[in-house]
């Protein structure tokens, strides 16, 4: 498998290889370790659709890798040809998933790649790998800043909850929630997570708890609905979290299940984290209210590992990810710091 120095064996997610796209196969996890190379930027954009690579960072590296392979492969042509065939690749990738903002944040920073560039192909060709390059180098470097600042928060013998997968599986590698664990446990810190199992696809289940035990870091499997036992038994600490998009008063969209967390934690007086890049933020949007929630495949919900286990004919209604309000969040980890309520001044002076 490939690995990262320093990374305290933390996976490579995402990484370009010889002209291609190569990534883990989330879906197969954790019964299968495989990797999926990608030579087509459409192929890219069909693993950010169906879950191949999920997680916010994960996915603004992705299409970031994708523009540039797509725009690798157009044959020669005028530069106003050029631009078409960039801009609707980049249009196309915008279209893949509508919640994550680091997803937009990639296409953004490309198209700024694109503009700078000079207007034959080859100079922009290489100018646009190296970019995407850039933007998965720097996106690990920035989860180990994230997981430096925020591993403060998490006191020696911490019984932690985490809901969904914001690990190295989520990111280029390293993480972001669990990068603020794995940080705290560098640290030589003792502690044990509990992995919410996340329904319907089961990212904890699958996918944080396979990162957790490789790593031989203590943990238990829950059922998302015993979270709120689990808290009145005194047996969680704090909660942290990721986040697919931040608005510019903390109002956080996270996997469809948090907002629930939150309320548990604030009835219990546990503390509740958000740890997320600054490409995470979106200060266009003014709340909550305004962030896209993408809608899935019902399928998610009536069945489990391809068997069905709802009726035929069932109306279902699957959305992936709902909205935490500010005032429930304790503090948001970055890699710039720590911000506290007020979050929309925070926010503010980070850009």
């Amino acid at each position: 498998m490939p690995r990262d120095e320093g990374m305290n064996h933390s996976i490579r997610t995402i990484y370009w290889q010889d002209g291609a796209v190569v990534m883990i196969d989330q879906r197969a996890l954790p019964l299968v370790e495989r990797y999926v190379t990608c030579t087509d930027y459409r192929e890219v954009i069909s693993a950010i659709k169906d879950l191949t690579i999920r997680g916010a960072p994960a996915i603004g590296v992705a299409a970031a890798m994708g523009i540039a392979l797509g725009v690798r492969r157009l044959p020669d042509a005028s530069p106003a040809a050029i631009r078409d065939a960039f801009n609707e690749i980049c249009k196309q990738f915008a279209a893949a998933r509508p919640t994550a903002r680091n997803l937009f944040w990639a296409i953004e920073r490309m198209k700024r790649c694109f503009d700078e560039t000079a207007r034959s192909l080859r100079p922009i060709r290489e100018a646009l790998i190296a970019e995407a390059i850039r933007i998965g180098e720097e996106d690990i470097a920035i989860n180990r800043r994230l997981g430096q600042n925020g591993r403060a928060l998490i006191p020696d013998g911490a019984r932690i909850l985490t809901h969904c997968n914001a690990g190295a599986l989520a990111t280029a590698g390293y993480g972001t929630a669990l990068g603020v664990i794995r940080a705290a446990r560098e640290e030589g810190k003792k502690l044990h997570v509990y992995v919410d199992e996340t329904r319907p696809v089961l990212q904890g289940a699958r996918l944080t708890a396979w990162e957790l035990m490789r790593e031989a870091i203590p943990c238990t499997l829950i059922a998302d609905n015993m979270a709120g036992f689990l808290m009145q038994r005194g047996e969680v600490d704090l909660v942290i979290v990721g986040a697919d998009r931040i608005a510019a008063n903390g109002d956080t969209a996270n996997k469809i299940g948090t907002y629930s967390l939150a309320i548990l934690a604030r009835a219990h007086g546990i503390p509740f984290y958000v740890a997320a890049p600054l490409s995470t933020i979106d200060p266009a949007l003014a709340d909550g209210g305004l962030i896209p929630i993408e809608e899935r495949d019902p399928a998610e919900l009536t069945h489990c590992g391809g068997v069905r286990t709802a009726p035929e004919g069932i109306s279902v209604w699957n959305p992936a990810f709902d909205v935490t309000p500010h005032g429930l969040i304790a503090a948001i980890v970055t890699e710039a710091g720590v911000i506290r309520p007020p979050f929309a001044e925070g926010i503010r002076k980070c850009w």
